[in-house]
């Protein structure tokens, strides 16, 4: 017996949900984690003139988290879950998590550096990845490839600064 047409809808939004979650925990828990780092520490660094406010990164962070999720779900609902777009997905998510702690807990900012620039790959080749199975989720993920490629030139201006 197929399942009803509806069924399916809410097991879609179930699993939109879940990817929210997902990405939201990821960028919460490293924020509650490092949160120590950025109010002292990070205060004290020599910044560029390019440096944001930090009332900035929540709300972008927390959109372009939003819009990864959109984009994992949309692979996932054609793809399934073991496939190797969501793979790397997960994994460019892994990255994205423990750049925090490197950077503000470690306070190792040419680590964190080099760390950024394999983020910045893995997330391209996420985007690549995604461009085959969905052009709307690759498109997705262009913000999040932005947002971090000004992340990677700020953390090499901060490293060169400090």
């Amino acid at each position: 017996m197929q399942p009803h047409a509806s069924d399916r809808r809410e097991h879609y939004w179930l699993a939109l949900f879940g990817f929210v979650a997902l990405t939201l925990s990821v960028g919460a828990a490293a924020g509650f984690a490092t949160r120590g780092g950025v109010t002292h520490w990070y205060a004290t660094l020599a910044k560029p003139s390019f440096n944001p406010p930090n009332w900035i990164f929540a709300p972008v962070w927390t959109s372009l988290y939003v819009l990864m999720a959109i984009a994992a779900w949309r692979i996932w609902r054609v793809t399934g879950f073991y496939a190797r777009p969501l793979a790397l997905f997960l994994m460019q998510l892994t990255l994205n998590f423990a750049w925090s702690f490197i950077f503000f807990s470690a306070h190792n900012i040419a680590f964190a550096f080099a760390e950024i620039v394999i983020l910045l790959a893995s997330i391209a080749w996420t985007a690549c990845s995604f461009l085959r199975v969905d052009r709307l989720a690759a498109a997705l993920l262009l913000p999040y490839l932005a947002w971090v490629s000004f992340a990677t030139a700020l953390t090499a201006a901060i490293y060169r600064l400090n």
